[in-house]
């Protein structure tokens, strides 16, 4: 894995949109290989962001607080 990842999520406290899309733009700009896309595949680029930021807040919100408890500890 990348050592440039961060990591965005603290677990005591719920991940903002904010840091969704963040990771979300992480993750697709190392997928794809591109930090900034050409204007022919910006809307690509901006789609699959929008999708892993939508995938990561459905998994967020179906770890539930049991699953966060047990990492902290």
């Amino acid at each position: 894995m990348c050592r440039s990842i961060k990591v965005l999520r603290r677990p005591a406290e719920p991940a903002t949109r904010d840091e969704m899309s963040a990771a979300a733009l992480q993750f697709v700009r190392k997928v794809s290989g591109y930090r900034k896309p050409s204007r022919a595949n910006q809307e690509v680029f901006d789609r699959a962001v929008k999708e892993v930021a939508d995938s990561v807040e459905k998994l967020l919100s179906q770890l539930g607080v049991d699953s966060a408890a047990a990492r902290s500890s």
